[in-house]
């Protein structure tokens, strides 16, 4: 990207490598949807199984196409005061195939909003484990698209569309405070506004799940998508992509051997707890994943297994919050932690990015702003939840 008297000029360098590499990463993480649903249907009860597949399945569809008619733009547009994107681009016009945009230049434009809109699918999908069996279709589907409109697309531009906190220096590799931390937060108040399920203290919140090996199915497909979300979020094959993928492994069985040490300790190895060190572990270095060596990821991975498996245990037997399948801390605290520690770990220098240099070092200073980042954006998805909930009862 150069710029010459006052006016960008977007000088493209597409490269095939890369373009085949975001269109395969594209693909795996369509496929964490499914692996979304599967995991979430193996884990309740069996009664649940189809109304939650279907209401994942039927989510990914009309998020898709939201994002086409006006997401993308409201996303990734010019910036409107650093808060919302400009309607430049509905219906991905001014798009192309062949040629680049400003925030990749070696890969299609369109290729990059494809990828994009893998990552909206999923994000309010994510929240589906915690009010899961006590929302009625019609109020999935208002509370959905109300959510990914008021909540994801102004993060989104934020953050990774040029708004203010990109401008003051907010570091999200692959979704930490974007995606984990906003679902996790509005996972949370969700399952506090709706309640508790019947016999929830029968159960202690552990309802038994109805399929392990379909959720154990989900588990893996959802691991094996995340290697596209991360490492596509290079969006180059160079070694920031390798560095990514190797960092999501590291970190989801990091995290996963914290959970099954303490399981064991507690009680006995637990196949639902393994999945969870998993998730846990997968969240959490999200959006360090580029930015970190593999030691730090290592660590990363440990204090997400520490802090889910005792914020589960916390949020269940003393809050009493019934998030079934505990998004608030695997997903949301988990994400939350990662995004902050890229203060503390983060090192990257690279142009692998091809136009855009990377110039990133931990720091107070750098702490500092994951930290403020991070409030900012927990607030902000909890507050507009808590709002899309009380308009709906109303």
């Amino acid at each position: 990207v150069s710029t010459k008297h006052g006016a960008t000029q977007v000088v493209c360098d597409i490269d095939d490598g890369d373009t085949t590499w975001i269109l395969v990463s594209s693909i795996l993480v369509l496929g964490m949807c499914p692996a979304l649903a599967f995991f979430e249907a193996g884990m309740l009860r069996s009664k649940n199984t189809l109304s939650i597949i279907s209401q994942i399945f039927v989510g990914n569809v009309i998020l898709s196409v939201m994002w086409l008619v006006f997401g993308y733009t409201l996303s990734f547009g010019p910036s409107i005061g650093g808060l919302i994107g400009a309607p430049d681009h509905l219906f991905w016009i001014g798009l192309s195939f062949k040629e680049c945009g400003s925030r990749a230049v070696n890969i299609p434009s369109g290729l990059y909003a494809l990828f994009q809109m893998m990552f909206a699918t999923i994000t309010p999908l994510l929240m589906t484990g915690a009010y899961a069996e006590r929302l009625k279709w019609s109020a999935f589907i208002v509370f959905t698209v109300i959510w990914e409109l008021l909540v994801y697309y102004p993060l989104v531009h934020w953050i990774w569309g040029g708004g203010f906190l990109h401008r003051i220096g907010v570091l999200d590799f692959a979704g930490g405070i974007v995606i984990h931390t906003s679902a996790g937060m509005g996972a949370l108040v969700s399952a506090m506004y709706i309640g508790q399920r019947k016999d929830f203290f029968a159960y202690e919140g552990e309802f038994p799940p109805s399929n392990l090996p379909l959720a154990a199915t989900g588990v893996a497909l959802l691991w094996m998508g995340w290697f596209g979300f991360n490492g596509g979020s290079a969006f180059s094959s160079g070694s920031v992509a390798v560095s990514a993928v190797i960092s999501t492994h590291i970190g989801a069985c990091s995290s996963a051997v914290v959970w099954l040490g303490l399981c064991m300790y507690n009680h006995r190895p637990a196949a639902t707890g393994i999945y969870n060190g998993v998730l846990a572990g997968l969240a959490g270095i999200t959006p360090a994943s580029g930015f970190v060596n593999i030691q730090a990821t290592m660590l990363i991975g440990v204090v997400c297994g520490l802090v889910s498996y005792f914020g589960v245990r916390v949020s269940k037997r003393h809050f009493h919050i019934d998030d079934a399948l505990d998004v608030h801390w695997v997903h949301g605290a988990t994400g939350a932690v990662g995004s902050i520690m890229i203060g503390a770990f983060g090192q990257l220098q690279t142009d692998d990015y091809k136009g855009v240099y990377f110039d990133v070092a931990a720091s107070p200073k750098q702490f500092g702003i994951q930290v403020f980042g991070v409030a900012l954006v927990a607030l902000y998805s909890g507050a507009v939840t808590y709002t899309i909930l009380r308009v709906m009862e109303a």
